[in-house]
């Protein structure tokens, strides 16, 4: 793998002849590895990669990203750096769906390989929640992690976990937070949104709102659970994009553009 999308993507079932790449985009205080499990989900013909933001895990020593754009731009130049050979579909689940969006519009132009774009978790753009979390105190940012259910009972007891991981999730929560996206202008590429449905960030009503961020064809899909659905919902979740997304056609652009 090209060493800029190394840096960037973790591949966890490499493959020779891939009919199809899908990206993934962690939450909050998440990681690549929160998608290792997928690639074994998944058919023969499609690999799944990971994006490990930095200052986590292997990057821990690398400083936290400045802004949300900054951290889009670093992997849709990872993205780029990949083989040509096959379309690419983006996953962001809750702040990881804002990257994946951010990264699809720089990737969605002439001669890209995306094909769709999926955002799980996180209103529209246009209908994203005023909050400031990351300014809490760190007991106010923990409980935060508990009341949305990402994160084990063992794991928010354990205080060299708490203290590993509180660093991370005020960094992403700031970029998050402080995020403010462009004017709507409108992807190439279809959208499809995925929704818990008793998701407490997010409501199938705020989801729509990412309609207005494409000119390909718009789809929301509500699943049984709350914000972390796809933890029970892995199967079911994964076979919803890939039949939404994996047999549609690569967007092609006319001479006259988007």
């Amino acid at each position: 793998m090209n060493p800029l999308a190394r840096t960037w993507l973790r591949c966890f079932r490499p493959l020779r002849w891939p009919a199809l790449r899908l990206v993934c985009f962690p939450h909050a205080g998440g990681n690549a590895a929160f998608y290792r499990t997928w690639s074994a989900q998944v058919p023969d013909d499609v690999e799944v990669h990971g994006v490990q933001y930095p200052g986590r895990m292997d990057r821990s020593a690398e400083p936290f990203a400045a802004d949300l754009p900054s951290l889009a731009e670093g992997v849709a130049q990872a993205v780029r750096a990949l083989p040509a050979d096959a379309p690419v579909v983006l996953f962001g689940h809750s702040l990881g769906a804002s990257v994946a969006y951010e990264t699809a519009r720089l990737l969605d132009g002439p001669g890209s390989v995306l094909r769709a774009l999926v955002v799980s978790g996180r209103p529209g753009p246009g209908r994203l929640r005023a909050t400031s979390v990351h300014l809490a105190d760190d007991d106010t940012l923990w409980a935060e992690t508990g009341r949305l259910g990402g994160t084990g009972r063992e794991a928010l007891d354990h205080e060299g976990v708490r203290a590993i991981a509180l660093p991370v999730l005020r960094a992403d929560y700031r970029i998050a937070e402080t995020y403010r996206p462009g004017p709507p202008v409108p992807l190439r590429a279809p959208v499809l949104a995925c929704v818990g449905a008793d998701d407490p960030e997010v409501t199938a009503d705020e989801a729509g709102d990412w309609a207005l961020r494409t000119r390909g064809g718009f789809t929301v899909h509500t699943f049984p659970g709350g914000h972390f659905y796809l933890l029970a919902r892995r199967n079911q979740l994964i076979d919803t994009i890939l039949r939404t997304t994996h047999r549609s056609p690569v967007p092609t652009w006319s001479a006259a553009g988007p």
